[in-house]
């Protein structure tokens, strides 16, 4: 039974399956043909139109309507071929629809497309629930779990019956008619209550823009981000004037580099107030309608609220395990959360500001007391940081620990001019993966940075499918003379993305439900951060840190610097990770019961401003501002896929700092240790239990002293 695209885009997207039963009809709409008659099957990007999209959906319903009705009605005993084997391989030309559809929708959407989203979304949940609550096909189910014992399974067989039945009991097979009903009408506004929340955000973010017109307020500006914020200014007929937006690649070099504190202040009030202010675009009762829904949703299916129902499947297990996990990490971090803060506020005061820090002040004083402290800023790191070149290193660094190699294709058609696409291939030569990379900002992709599988690895009749993998990021954009120069943070970005981009190409499982990044939240989340510890290692930076003009290495004195510095504000970046899953928590472990309405909801959490002040207070070591607000824009948890689950990034680091120690034991390449992290994580997805899996790679449970020691906060 596929139902991956019930699950909306996050940092990383669950992927959608796209092998596909035989079409006849319709053969005039590219997404209704039998075959794409493309390389390895790849999505006619140039030939699919917005208004193709609905009427596939429709027929793929019908399609994975009449295979589920098979499976439901066979008169044959239930066996674990005929019902679970054959559930998951149903709805395969619908994933195949939604997973061309929805990526586009975040990487290039259009008011088309979005009209389109809305449109299907709700044929979507109903096709979900038809499945998840129809009472034959979960007798079915049950029949074969009944008898799992007697079944002489594989672990991984064990774990698609396992899934398979607990993904009926708790999507309300259990439930009463009425009750089912209920459920139904939930599900479907949650659908409609996400799309109308990233759409908000993405209209928020594009509609401003700051007009800057002194050249003295650009301050030590990199050059490529002042030429590329006077081309938008040209654009709009502003010769001479620049543009800045709230696309990250433009608004943090402006938070840091601005001397026009007024300014400073203005742009970062537009940036954390969007979708907070009462207009069209407002999220803060959108926010509080996705809160209540999952609640009644939680209630219905009998648990006290919904992080102890989305965190039953979890490593982490229940509520109780998450809120023990932050608040000893808050614990530990606060005092040099405090400190950070503290030293930068007298470095204000010693350099003639004599008012209190203030978040519009934090990049822009921070980022100079860093300069001071370790005499390396940004900007003397960037021209090392060529897009290009780091792309090429993360390639090296594949190929070092897995012995994959790629080569980039140009006759696969792309959703954008800026999107490339590489053939993978494994140590033994043979075909691994099609990966494609799509770097840059532009007004129709969402913000953020994450990877997608456009379509999952699997077994079909003893052949092994590979999968389709994407990263999408909105790093600097190249300039008028100068390459894309990335900074530190986003360096580390474009190592996060290839690890999650990593699990998907390696996996090898059968099952494409269980493939990949198929895997608890909290454990999605390893493969991507325990690559990014890679990125400013000495041995790693000789493979690709060059000079974007010159071709020489980065200087060692200035890796030396970069290496002193990476404690820095360490605190502080972990309390302000911390306070978002301390929010996350809060608004999923509330009690929503006996409320109905918005407003109901509203009042009984005392507001939504107040309620998230309250929910960050322990954590939060910068004033609050009026008017802004961080869940309105919080699209992790509203708009995807971390509902109670954005701790997850910190309990990956745990997992990360202590599987990357045995890296630093046996060496940064060594061989032996990446295939068994291969062997046993990247390429097992959810095949089995994680923890088993880890134990298995690492001999021992993560320790969280590794995360503590690499964070500054043991002895430091």
């Amino acid at each position: 039974m596929n139902t991956r695209y019930l699950n909306t885009f996050i940092c990383v997207v669950v992927t959608l399956t796209s092998s596909f039963a035989l079409m006849s009809q319709n053969n005039t709409n590219p997404l209704l043909v039998e075959k794409f008659g493309t390389p390895f099957e790849t999505a006619p990007y140039d030939k699919i139109k917005p208004e193709y999209f609905l009427p596939a959906v429709q027929e793929a319903i019908k399609q994975g309507r009449a295979e589920i009705d098979a499976i439901a009605n066979n008169p044959a005993k239930p066996t674990f071929a005929n019902t679970i084997e054959a559930m998951e391989k149903s709805g395969r030309l619908l994933s195949r629809t939604t997973s061309v559809f929805f990526n586009l929708n975040s990487v290039e959407t259009t008011p088309e497309l979005q009209k389109v989203a809305r449109d299907i979304s709700p044929l979507m949940s109903d096709y979900g629930n038809d499945i998840t609550l129809n009472e034959k096909l979960f007798k079915r189910v049950k029949a074969v779990w009944d008898s799992r014992n007697s079944l002489k399974l594989t672990p991984e067989q064990a774990k698609l019956l396992d899934d398979t039945y607990k993904g009926f009991s708790r999507n309300g097979a259990n439930l009463s008619d009425a009750d089912k009903e209920k459920l139904r009408a939930i599900d479907k506004e949650l659908a409609e209550t996400g799309l109308k929340f990233n759409e908000n955000v993405l209209a928020e973010t594009n509609n401003f823009h700051l007009v800057v017109d002194n050249p003295a307020d650009l301050g030590e500006m990199p050059d490529n981000i002042k030429e590329s914020a006077a081309a938008i200014a040209k654009s709009k007929g502003l010769d001479g004037k620049w543009i800045f937006t709230l696309q990250q690649p433009s608004y943090l070099p402006f938070m840091t580099y601005c001397p026009n504190r007024d300014l400073r202040q203005k742009m970062y009030i537009a940036y954390n107030s969007r979708c907070a202010k009462d207009n069209e675009f407002d999220n803060r009762p959108v926010a509080i309608q996705i809160a209540m829904l999952r609640y009644q949703k939680a209630a219905l299916l009998g648990y006290k609220n919904y992080a102890e129902y989305a965190l039953e499947n979890r490593m982490a297990k229940n509520t109780q395990n998450v809120n023990d996990f932050l608040g000893k990490l808050l614990e530990k971090s606060a005092p040099y959360g405090k400190n950070d803060v503290q030293a930068v506020q007298e470095y204000m005061n010693a350099n003639g500001a004599d008012f209190q820090l203030q978040p519009w002040d934090w990049s822009f004083y921070s980022e100079k007391l860093k300069a001071e402290k370790y005499s390396v800023n940004e900007e003397e790191l960037r021209p090392y940081f060529a897009l290009d070149n780091v792309v090429k290193g993360i390639f090296t660094l594949a190929n070092k620990l897995y012995g994959v190699s790629f080569k980039e294709r140009h006759d696969i058609a792309v959703w954008h001019q800026d999107v490339k696409v590489y053939e993978v291939f494994d140590n033994d030569g043979k075909h691994l993966a099609l990966f494609y990379a799509d770097y840059f900002p532009r007004a129709g992709k969402r913000p953020g940075a994450w990877m997608n599988s456009l379509s999952p690895q699997y077994m079909e009749n003893g052949v092994d499918v590979r999968p389709i993998v994407v990263n999408v990021c909105n790093f600097t954009p190249p300039s008028s003379d100068k390459p894309s120069l990335l900074s530190p943070m986003e360096v580390t970005t474009a190592f996060h993305e290839f690890g999650h981009a990593l699990h998907g190409m390696l996996a090898k499982t059968k099952y494409s439900e269980l493939s990949g990044t198929s895997v608890p939240r909290d454990f999605v989340e390893l493969p991507s951060q325990v690559l990014e510890n890679w990125a400013f290692e000495k041995e790693m930076l000789a493979l690709y840190a060059n000079h974007y003009e010159t071709n020489e290495p980065i200087p060692a004195d200035l890796v030396e610097k970069l290496n002193k510095s990476k404690l820095y504000n360490q605190g502080y970046a972990t309390m302000r990770q911390l306070s978002l899953g301390m929010l996350d928590m809060a608004w999923y472990t509330q009690d929503f019961s006996g409320v109905n309405t918005v407003e109901e909801a509203s009042q009984k959490v005392g507001g939504f401003t107040s309620f998230e002040r309250k929910a960050v207070a322990d954590a939060a070591v910068l004033p609050t501002v009026d008017g802004t607000a961080i869940g309105t824009t919080f699209g992790h948890i509203f708009g995807g896929g971390y509902a109670a689950g954005y701790y997850s990034y910190k309990w990956a680091e745990v997992l990360d700092a202590d599987a990357f120690s045995l890296f630093k034991a046996k060496g940064l390449f060594d061989k032996a240790t990446a295939q068994s992290f291969r062997d046993n994580i990247l390429s097992k997805g959810g095949s089995e239990d994680p923890m088993i899996l880890y134990k298995r790679f690492r001999g021992q449970e993560p320790s969280l002293d590794a995360l503590l020691k690499k964070s500054g906060f043991a002895g430091r």
